[in-house]
C-alpha cells in the first residue's frame, strides 16, 4: 500500500543559470511524488532575496505550491511589506518565517528582533492570506538559555499567528517526540513537521550540524568517520539510517515530512521509495 504521509522539499536559490537549470531538473524528479509544496531559503542579511523571489516565481509558474522563506536578519518593515505584496500578487499562499542567523560583521539584526515579531507583522499586513510556517528545534536552538526558554520562544511564534512548524533536522526520533509532547502541554496543537536531512557527504553534514546545533549521535558519527573517503558506504549507511528514522516518525504520528534537499534529488527519492511512496 502506497505511503500517503504528506511531504515537502526545501531548496536554496541557485547562484547561476546553470544552477537554476539543474534545480529545475531536480524539481521535475521530486514533483513526481506530488509534494505539498517546495520551499526556498533566504540568504543571510537578505543576500539572496532577489534569487529567492525568482526561484519562487519559477516554481509557481510550473504549477507547484511554493513557500518562500522570509528572515528577520537585515530586514525592514518596508522591504518585508514589499515582498509580501509581490508574493500576494504572484498568488503565493505559504511563507516560512524565520529569525535567521546574523552574518559575521553585521552589527544589527534589523527592525525585527525575533521571528514572533515577523509572524505578527505578516499577520497584521496580510490577514489570513498566508499559511505561515515557523522553525522548531527538537534539540533546542544553540543560542537558547535553556530548554524551557526555547519552548517558550516557540510558543510566542505560534501565538503570534503561525499555522504550523518545521523542525531543524535531527537523527534522534525521541527528541522530536519529546518536543511535540512538551509543545502540547503548553497548548500548542498546530502541526509540527519533522525536518529530514539525507546524508550524502559526512564532512558537509558535520559542518552543518556543528553550526546549527543539530546532534549527530556518537554511534552515527563514529560509523561515518570510519568510512573515510568511501562515499558509497557513507551514502548507503545514510539511506538506511534516515529511512528508519522516517519510519519511526510516521509510525509515531508525524503529520508530514519536510526534506532538506541541498538542491539534489537522488537521496530523497531513494528514501521515499523505501518508505513506500509511489509516483
Amino acid at each position: 500500500m502506497a505511503n500517503t504521509t504528506p511531504i515537502s522539499f526545501e531548496f536554496y536559490p541557485p547562484q547561476t543559470a546553470e544552477g537554476a537549470e539543474k534545480l529545475a531538473a531536480v524539481r521535475t524528479r521530486l514533483a513526481a511524488f506530488k509534494p505539498d509544496f517546495f520551499s526556498v531559503t533566504f540568504g543571510a542579511g537578505g543576500s539572496t532575496q532577489d534569487r529567492t523571489l525568482e526561484t519562487i516565481r519559477q516554481i509557481h509558474a510550473e504549477g507547484h505550491e511554493a513557500a518562500p522563506h522570509l528572515s528577520c536578519v537585515g530586514s525592514t518593515r518596508d522591504n518585508v511589506r514589499a515582498l509580501l505584496q509581490a508574493y500576494q500578487d504572484m498568488g503565493i499562499k505559504r511563507i516560512v518565517a524565520l529569525r535567521g542567523d546574523l552574518p559575521s560583521g553585521m552589527a544589527s539584526i534589523g527592525e525585527f528582533q525575533y521571528a514572533s515579531e515577523l509572524v505578527a507583522f505578516i499577520r497584521a499586513e496580510t490577514g489570513a492570506h498566508f499559511h505561515i510556517e515557523v522553525a522548531a528545534y527538537p534539540e533546542f536552538h544553540p543560542q537558547a538559555k535553556s530548554a524551557r526558554d526555547d519552548m517558550l520562544n516557540f510558543k510566542r511564534k505560534m501565538d503570534a499567528g503561525a499555522d504550523s512548524a518545521i523542525t531543524q533536522y535531527f537523527y534522534n526520533a525521541d527528541a522530536y517526540f519529546h518536543f511535540v509532547e512538551e509543545a502540547r502541554k503548553l497548548g500548542i496543537n498546530a502541526p509540527i513537521v519533522p525536518g529530514i536531512m539525507p546524508i550524502v557527504r559526512f564532512s558537509q553534514l558535520a559542518r552543518f550540524s556543528d553550526a546549527c546545533g543539530a546532534e549527530i549521535p556518537r554511534w552515527m558519527r563514529k560509523t561515518l568517520e570510519g568510512y573515510g573517503d568511501d562515499v558509497a558506504s557513507v551514502q548507503a549507511f545514510g539511506l538506511d539510517v534516515v529511512a528508519q528514522l522516517c519510519e519511526k516518525l510516521i509510525a509515531g504520528g508525524a503529520p508530514a515530512l519536510h526534506f532538506y534537499t541541498l538542491n539534489q534529488a537522488t537521496a530523497s527519492l531513494e528514501i521515499l521509495k523505501r518508505l513506500g511512496y509511489r509516483t
